[in-house]
Parts: C-alpha cells; structure tokens; sequence
C-alpha cells in the first residue's frame, strides 16, 4: 500500500506523531510522510506558503490525518479554511484526535470533515485504527477530480 503523494500528518504532539509514523511504517502505509507541527504550517504546506513555498499544490496529499487540539491554529481553523478556500474544499481530511468533546465532533462535522475519529490509547489499537484509515483513503477511496494525476 503505496502512495505516490505524501500523506499530510498534522500533529503537535511528540509522542503522537512517533505513534503514528510507527504505525504508518508497520502497515507499510505511504512512501512519505509530511508532518505539520501545528495549524500554521499546515496550510503552509497545502497552499505551498512559507517553508513550502514553491511546493506544487496542483499535487494535494490524497488525505490530511488532522489533529485538532494545536497551538497557533488549531485544527478547526485549519478545515474552516481549506473548505473555504476552492483550491482545497474537496481536500480528504480525516481528524485524527484524542478529543471526546462533542462540540469538536459536531463542528468538525459542520466544517465538512470525510470522518472523525477519536485516537485509540492502546499501541494495537491505535496501529488497527491507522491500517484501516490508511487502507480505504489511500486504496479504496477514489479521489476528488482535482486531486487526479493525469
């Protein structure tokens, strides 16, 4: 299971992202993993701004596995803006938290997030959760038209 564009891990958390890259590297899930250490350069990285500036943003990562509690700009306002923006509202977006706060769920799904899932504690679990995940966005999903190579 191999992807020809980097998936877009967006995680503040040290010890979060170690366990998702682990679990990513078990399941032999994408050739490359970006990682955004907060919400600022996140959308640095998907308008191809800052840091990224000159990256080409007509090659969108086929999903964002977004955190949503971040320093800067957190990952609310990260989607707020990708699905305001028409170069990135179809952009796959998974929010990938440890948040159990119901208004996080409801807005996240207002906000026109593709899934919602709260991470697992367990190492096992959690490495299940980013098979599967990784499994159908990167496999089964067939992408919006915009994100097609052609």
């Amino acid at each position: 299971m191999a992807t020809a564009q980097p998936v877009l891990l967006v995680e503040d958390n040290p010890d979060d992202e170690a366990l998702a890259l682990r679990a990513l590297k078990k399941n032999n899930i994408a050739s490359e993993v970006v990682v955004a250490r907060d919400g600022a350069e996140a959308l640095d990285y998907l308008f191809g701004t800052g840091r990224f500036a000159g990256r080409d943003t007509r090659r969108p990562p086929p999903v964002v596995l977004l955190d949503l509690k971040m320093p800067n700009i957190d990952g609310l306002e990260v989607l707020r803006r990708l699905r305001a923006d028409p170069r990135t509202h179809t952009q796959p977006v998974v929010i990938l938290t440890t948040s159990n706060e119901y208004r996080d769920l409801q807005t996240g799904y207002a906000l026109h997030a593709n899934s919602y899932i709260r991470k697992p504690v367990d190492f096992n679990e959690f490495t299940e959760a980013i098979r599967e995940v990784a499994h159908y966005w990167l496999t089964l999903n067939e992408p919006p038209p915009a994100h097609r190579v052609t």
